[in-house]
């Protein structure tokens, strides 16, 4: 019996999925009998909805860009198993080296199995290496394999996995707690989100070997309410697992027990710092201590706790099966191991993206995201989110690991990867990520409270063409000061991105300040809009496309723009066909 696996993760459901399921189970009847399931992203969301088709013989046809009108068609060609007649809506070659060219741990079976289904994941090694553990391993064994692995921390930080590990097993008390963060405040990452969507039960089972490591008992999951489809289908996933002996009391008969819940945070940013989380968890407003104590010592309710995130647990279960020394044998010599980016922006082919350790930028943006959307040219990429920095065209051969980020001033972060091309403004994106930082801070250390906010507003005058002559080194004082006194992490990266932009872009700053203008031309108070009147044919679209009616001229006459009117929303420049509406 062939299969129809439709791709329903958060963003195939957004581009239409659902719809595409809901046609092909009406007509999936007796007389077609072909089995229908659903999957989770497979990080190529530049091509959803997605269809994959698995022949009796395992071979698979994937359709993409499909929508509810394709599936009387699709129904047919697999009732009569002759799938030429959907030829053109199957993926192009092109397209499918953005997987080909991937190397898959983390997400190893994100849009292969079904996330409803243990079965699924079971038949798929799944829960093999927690048998292995509890029948084979010590916890101080486990610690080790990790440790041989280089496995380090995805969140952002890159701390060595088997050292809080360790740290944890090592503190005193009988009661600890081992945690998962899944909240990914950053703007354009969405690694976590798709893990859990995709395959709960990697997560479930790297955590359970992870708090046997520790002696936990207890594990939590921490997400951000945002994310409904990810917490229904974790809810699923402990519900199957409970009923088949792999959560609650005596696991496997081993005489190991542990539990697990969830707890949907607020989205409030700060909370990605471990110990504003467990404020949260506990039930206070979430803001950061002061450490030491650090959790391994005294975290959640003051008992020894462990923090990962969710990629950093996706790939335990994989390690254990596998060993350590496969692992390792992937990445650079600082940076084992593969890493996921979610890579976005002005980039052709946007999605997840998963690869070893020490490709460069380049391979990422050009060769799997097959680079910058229209023909434009590559101007930077912001890595990292607001705690990142961006990295010039220059740079676009540094090598992907922990070290060689950090020299350019960004950080790997939890691994969103922006775009930019020639039209953004790097003033203007320097201010798009202090705006989110000085809405999310805490508030509880003065240096992030007040110099966000005093660094935005410097940002704010430059963009608005009201910029002043020493402006760009009272930004980097302001920064400095911020580094050297934030209390937590968050605050000590949030210069980042204005001190990447002015190292790598001062002359866009300067052009603001001095010339009043900007360059890439995105800034409304620094441009204008004019109609060329050598282009213009009056053809009027421009005009009934203006929703201020700034735009006169009768047809087939040349029109003009009214400045006084004019809100620069660029709608006319939009539908211009001629290229008549000029931005100065």
């Amino acid at each position: 019996m062939m299969k129809v696996v439709v791709g329903a993760g958060s963003c195939g459901i957004a581009a239409g999925a659902q719809k595409v399921y809901d046609a092909l189970e009406a007509l999936n009847t007796e007389n077609t009998a072909f089995e229908l399931r659903i999957t989770g992203c497979n990080g190529m969301c530049f091509l959803e909805p997605i269809v994959d088709i698995y022949d009796e013989s395992g071979d698979l046809t994937r359709l993409v860009k499909v929508t509810a009108a394709d599936a009387e068609k699709i129904v047919v060609a697999v009732q009569n198993q002759d799938l030429s007649a959907l030829d053109n809506l199957k993926i192009s070659n092109e397209d499918a080296e953005f997987l080909s060219k991937q190397t898959r741990i983390a997400l190893r079976h994100c849009g292969v199995i079904d996330p409803e289904s243990i079965e699924d994941y079971e038949n798929t090694d799944g829960y093999k290496a927690i048998r292995k553990v509890l029948s084979e391993m010590t916890p101080e064994q486990v610690i080790e394999e990790i440790k041989i692995s280089g496995l380090a921390g995805r969140g952002g930080a890159g701390f060595p996995t088997w050292f809080k590990w360790n740290a944890a097993r090592s503190s005193d008390g009988e009661e600890k707690y081992l945690i998962c963060n899944a909240d990914e405040g950053d703007p354009g990452a969405f690694m976590d989100r798709a893990v859990i969507e995709g395959d709960p039960h990697s997560l479930i089972e790297g955590m359970l070997i992870g708090a046997y490591a520790i002696g936990a008992k207890e594990m939590i999951v921490y997400v951000r309410a945002e994310y409904p489809l990810a917490i229904k289908r974790l809810e699923n996933a402990i519900h199957q697992a409970e009923e088949k002996g792999y959560l609650g009391e005596n696991i496997l008969g081993s005489g190991f027990s542990c539990k697990m819940r969830i707890k949907a945070g607020a989205g409030a940013f700060v909370c990605g710092e471990e110990t504003a989380l467990i404020e949260s968890l506990e039930g206070s407003r979430g803001m950061p201590r002061l450490k030491p104590p650090f959790p391994a010592q005294a975290g959640y309710w003051h008992k020894p706790s462990n923090i990962n995130n969710v990629e950093t647990f996706a790939n335990v279960a994989w390690i254990l099966l596998n060993g350590g020394e496969k692992f390792a044998a992937m990445g650079t010599e600082g940076s084992k191991g593969t890493k996921v980016f979610a890579l976005t922006g002005k980039v052709r082919r946007g999605g997840l993206v998963e690869i070893p350790m020490g490709k460069t930028l380049r391979d990422v943006i050009f060769d799997i995201g097959g680079g910058i959307r229209g023909g434009k040219q590559f101007k930077a990429v912001q890595m990292g989110g607001p705690s990142g920095g961006c990295i010039p065209e220059a740079l676009l051969d540094t090598v992907i690991d922990y070290k060689a980020l950090g020299a350019t001033g960004a950080i790997m972060g939890s691994g969103g990867m922006v775009v930019m091309d020639e039209d953004t403004c790097m003033v203007g994106m320097a201010k798009f990520f202090l705006d989110f930082t000085a809405k999310e801070s805490c508030g509880k250390c003065v240096h992030c409270r007040l110099g966000t906010k005093r660094m935005l507003e410097v940002l704010t005058r430059i963009a608005d063409g009201e910029g002043r002559d020493g402006d760009i080194e009272l930004l980097e004082e302001l920064c400095y000061s911020i580094k050297d006194g934030a209390l937590c992490g968050l605050g000590q990266t949030a210069p980042n991105p204005v001190l990447t932009t002015i190292r790598y872009f001062r002359n866009e700053f300067e052009a603001h300040i001095t010339d009043k203008k900007c360059p890439a031309g995105e800034c409304t108070a620094l441009i204008s809009y004019e109609i060329n009147a050598e282009k213009c044919v009056g053809c009027t679209k421009c005009a009934r496309n203006c929703p201020v009616h700034a735009i006169s001229g009768a047809v087939k006459q040349v029109h003009s723009i009214d400045p006084e009117i004019c809100i620069k929303c660029g709608k006319c420049a939009e539908n211009c066909n001629f290229g008549a509406v000029e931005v100065h």
